[in-house]
């Protein structure tokens, strides 16, 4: 038996992921090397605790900002921007 999958958008691409999976797995799964968001200094940022307690996973989930990814179920057709 096969997993049941999801299917949402990460910066306006198609991923397909199994169900129950995080927002943070998906972005890690759209792209080769995931950058969820810069400092302000404008280094690159990835998810780094898992937990939510780092805030360095911070997207943006279906038009609201500043949503920590690991936190956060992959749901049927959501709509994430990470900083790119």
């Amino acid at each position: 038996m096969t997993a049941a999958r999801i299917r949402l958008q990460i910066n306006h691409r198609a991923v397909e992921v199994v169900a129950g999976s995080s927002v943070a797995a998906a972005v890690a799964v759209a792209q080769s090397s995931p950058v969820f968001r810069r400092s302000t200094t404008g280094q690159p940022r990835a998810a780094f605790c898992g937990m939510g307690a780092c805030f360095e996973c911070r997207v943006r989930i279906d038009g609201v900002g500043q949503q920590r990814a690991c936190m956060v179920p992959a749901r049927e057709g959501m709509q994430v921007i990470s900083d790119e």
